[in-house]
């Protein structure tokens, strides 16, 4: 690395230790920047790096709540607002027992970049609780996100901050996330929250975003190869909404899905992955991917080894962070993998990018090809804002041609710095830009 982008990544270690997911990010962009530093020494001299590296505000908080029978839980809020040089800060809520502040850091400082390649006016941040939904009641849920918002409140505002869904929060935490904050505040600001019920403020095509853009910038990928997205043979990990929206396009275009999972393990169902029994499962039934298979004569559940162990030309991870390692990347390459695009946010491990570049494997990084739900919520943003609705295609090709742009402006940057097909290296450089001329522009704050 560059001695003055290794000194900013030190700094960053000694300030934050024991964030390993949060060095892994920032090590991940300032690698990429080399090319842009030698270039712009303003950047330097305005300490606009070791500005952008610090999050703008970190907040945490106790979040009592009583279960259902009746005793006082205590889990710990987190919201990072990490950088709102574009925008009003705009990243997910993510409730799950690893949340932490490193995770939320993170995940804030990948937002900010994905944000400014939306070309959307919105900064970066991110928040969550380490609270689990699962296995609680509806009531036990409402509760938990009552006392939630109680803090949050005061931290939010549709010019300030606009929270969205992640890991663990879906329409129902929405849902009463809002109805907190309307109670509270006595304002019924639809644009606060995205991700909201179409009957009260949401969008459209919200829920498929992010597995449609992950999708759809695949498809951009391949074609750059002259390679159709149709016929190919595809394995998506996960199985919440990312996964499952991803998988439902996916056979929409020509794919054919035979794998998906989850914690408990992985299916493999060679007649193509039944959707509408998938969301059924996961949805409705919140059950596990071993229910799917039961119910599924051509599915097999799986416990052992890896879902990466199924052979596929396309690989959409889309499940959590580092899910993909390097052994992982191995066996893909292996079996015949033309093209792997990051659903979820950072699932590949440095080691397992770079052997999938290494052998010309076509590689989106999360930042760039899971854009697709943060783009929406911005277009949620729009609606709400002109108290506006549009049809579901209206929204759908809105988001068509923000992932294109995307894919066209991190494929073009990545030819001008003389690695052509580095989509890594684009989309950093991309985002970054954007970002740093903001905040030159408005001075040392």
């Amino acid at each position: 690395m560059e001695p003055y982008l290794q000194s900013v990544y030190e700094e960053v270690v000694h300030r934050n230790p024991g964030e390993p997911e949060f060095h892994q990010a920032v090590r991940e962009v300032l690698e990429s920047l080399a090319p842009v530093v030698s270039r712009r020494p303003e950047l330097a001299d305005a300490a606009v790096l070791e500005r952008l590296v610090e999050p703008e505000r970190q907040i945490i908080f106790r979040v009592p709540w009583i279960d259902d029978d009746g005793k006082v839980r205590v889990n710990r809020g987190y919201r990072v607002e990490y950088n709102s040089a574009l925008g009003p800060y705009k990243g997910g809520l993510r409730f799950h027992r690893s949340v932490y502040r490193g995770i939320v850091k993170f995940l804030g400082f990948e937002q900010v970049f994905k944000n400014a390649l939306t070309g959307l006016a919105i900064g970066g941040g991110k928040g969550g609780s380490d609270f689990d939904p699962h296995g609680k009641s509806d009531n036990e849920v409402m509760r938990f996100c009552q006392s939630f918002m109680t803090e949050l409140y005061r931290h939010i505002g549709e010019q300030t901050d606009v929270p969205a869904g992640d890991i663990g929060v879906g329409g129902r935490e929405i849902g009463y996330l809002f109805g907190q904050y309307r109670r509270i505040t006595n304002r019924y600001e639809t644009g606060v929250l995205t991700g909201k019920g179409i009957g009260w403020g949401g969008s459209q095509a919200r829920t498929e975003a992010t597995g449609f853009g992950t999708v759809m910038f695949t498809e951009r990928m391949l074609a750059t190869k002259k390679v159709s997205i149709d016929g190919q043979r595809v394995v998506v990990s996960g199985a919440g909404n990312v996964a499952i929206y991803a998988i439902q396009k996916a056979q929409a275009l020509g794919a054919h899905v035979v794998a998906f999972s989850d914690s408990s393990g992985y299916v493999v169902d060679e007649d193509g992955v039944d959707v509408a029994l998938l969301r059924e499962v996961k949805e409705q039934a919140r059950g596990r991917a071993g229910d799917y298979a039961d119910r599924r004569g051509s599915a097999r559940f799986v416990t052992g080894g890896s879902i990466w162990d199924v052979p596929c030309t396309v690989a959409l991870p889309c499940a959590t962070q580092n899910e993909l390692d390097a052994d992982a990347a191995r066996t893909l390459i292996k079996n015949g993998v033309v093209a792997v695009a990051e659903g979820a946010n950072m699932p590949c491990t440095p080691e397992a990018v770079d052997l999938l570049q290494e052998s010309s494997v076509l590689f989106g990084p999360g930042k760039a090809a899971n854009a697709g739900g943060v783009a929406t919520s911005a277009l949620e943003m729009q609606q709400n804002a002109a108290r506006d609705h549009w049809t579901f295609p209206v929204t759908e090709n809105k988001l068509q041609a923000v992932m294109d742009n995307i894919h066209d402006a991190c494929a073009a940057t990545a030819d001008e710095h003389g690695q052509p097909g580095n989509y890594v290296l684009g989309a950093n450089i991309v985002g970054f830009n954007r970002v740093a001329d903001a905040m030159l522009a408005q001075g040392v704050i």
